[in-house]
């Protein structure tokens, strides 16, 4: 309990509407679907109209469509409206300046996602904190309450490596946590993650599938006891069903994905159910959309992020780069949200065939799952249009037999593919710190 109010005492000195907009959170998780669109939509036309009157972007983009600021008033009228994405931003980046900037608290964030490539956004300060209560919130999915212990098991995109190390415990003292780095994760290093585990005693970890699922490697083949965890929370990387099994089987508890793009503003966080990802709606509006732009209410498509509170850089239809899997269905917990089945991975991780056929990078992701057996890592790469290289890290049971039946399974998508292999120690990570199991390096990228 007193870890608590020292986090809540934290949080207020930050902002002083944190814990009254936390406890105001908590209780609209269970209100019904069309309660929460209402009061999404009663948002969305402040920002709307806010966008235009203040964004010169919008107020253009407006104008060149013949709308009004009150021709957007539901969710569905988004799809008036044209999709946004870096690039628009970064070549009109004055433009997307409010008038009123001088006057706002906000924060300069930036993103390079999968591609690497520097984004650079503005912050209201009010929706970043909004963003950390809407993020507990998600976590108490899993049975997180204020205050618990956790270890974060990351890189710099969840703040970890990031800071000096004054400013690091500063962090970790008054948010009950400790951060351990995916970027140093020999044996050396993780044996002393354990150590740190088994003296912390956090309730949960959370932190990049990969380096979760590779410490939880680690601590099954050495037999390392740590205290009991409550829960494991993933993010930042698809998390893959065997990824999954083998976290569960090495922490003896369930695992929570999570999905979170602090851009532009969309959360959706996993349940004690499992049935899929719950859509927030209090802090932006997520929309699953086909290759055209329409909005979908099942299947796979494109994920638009709107902001509804980030007056300091509005995104309204803004192009996440990632793709999700959205099902119309509801989830036995008594929350009536929307659900993302699965986060299926960034658009960019799309091979494209010879013939110039779309092979999206899950297909071979199948493939890994079926044939991987002996295999600790591995990185496919579309280096030409008529090659893909495959970078395998093989352990002491890898069957070189299963070499053949990966490639004729890539083949079977085109014949005119030729698949190479290479043995190597360790995948390279991404600046951030992550795994990219899927890497279109093709000029221009999809």
């Amino acid at each position: 309990m007193f870890n608590k109010y020292i986090s809540i005492f934290v949080h207020q000195m930050g902002d002083l509407n944190f814990y009254s907009m936390y406890k105001r959170l908590l209780k609209s998780q269970w209100k019904s679907y069309d309660e929460l669109k209402i009061d999404q939509e009663k948002q969305l036309r402040h920002m709307v109209h806010f966008a235009y009157e203040n964004v010169p972007y919008y107020h253009n983009l407006f104008k060149d469509l013949n709308l009004r600021a009150d021709s957007i008033k539901k969710v569905e009228d988004l799809e008036k409206l044209p999709i946004l994405n870096k690039d628009i931003i970064k070549q009109n980046w004055e433009y997307f300046k409010p008038l009123n900037l001088g006057n706002m608290k906000y924060y300069i964030h930036s993103t390079g996602g999968s591609t690497g490539t520097p984004f650079q956004y503005r912050l209201l300060k009010l929706d970043r904190f909004l963003s950390g209560a809407m993020m507990y919130r998600g976590w108490g999915y899993g049975g997180y309450e204020l205050g618990d212990k956790m270890v974060f098991l990351a890189g710099s995109s969840l703040d970890v490596g990031a800071n000096s190390f004054i400013v690091k415990k500063v962090h970790e003292i008054t948010r009950n946590i400790r951060k351990l780095s995916s970027f140093d994760m020999g044996y050396e290093d993780m044996y002393k993650y354990a150590g740190t585990i088994q003296t912390f005693n956090p309730k949960s970890i959370r932190g990049y599938a990969s380096s979760i699922n590779l410490f939880g490697s680690f601590v099954k083949d050495n037999a390392i006891d740590l205290p009991d965890i409550s829960a494991i929370y993933t993010t930042a990387e698809k998390l893959l069903p065997h990824m999954r099994d083998n976290i569960e089987d090495a922490f003896d508890c369930d695992v929570y994905d999570t999905y979170g793009l602090n851009d532009g503003g969309v959360g959706a966080y996993e349940c004690f159910e499992h049935t899929g990802l719950h859509i927030d709606t209090e802090r932006s509006i997520m929309e699953i959309v086909d290759d055209d732009g329409y909005q979908m209410s099942d299947g796979i498509g494109n994920i638009l992020a709107t902001s509804l509170y980030n007056y300091a850089m509005p995104f309204i239809r803004y192009d996440t780069g990632d793709m999700g899997h959205i099902i119309d269905d509801q989830c036995g917990c008594g929350r009536k949200s929307k659900l993302l089945k699965e986060v299926i991975g960034r658009s960019v991780d799309i091979l494209i065939t010879p013939e110039g056929k779309k092979v999206h990078g899950y297909f071979l992701l199948y493939i890994f799952w079926e044939y991987g057996a002996g295999i600790e890592n591995y990185q496919v790469i579309q280096n030409k249009i008529n090659n893909i290289l495959i970078k395998i890290v093989p352990t002491d049971h890898f069957d070189v037999n299963n070499l053949s039946l990966i490639r004729n399974s890539i083949k079977a998508k085109s014949a005119s593919w030729n698949v190479d292999f290479e043995f190597v120690d360790s995948i390279e990570k991404t600046k951030a710190g992550k795994y990219k199991f899927i890497l279109n390096q093709l000029e221009p990228l999809l």
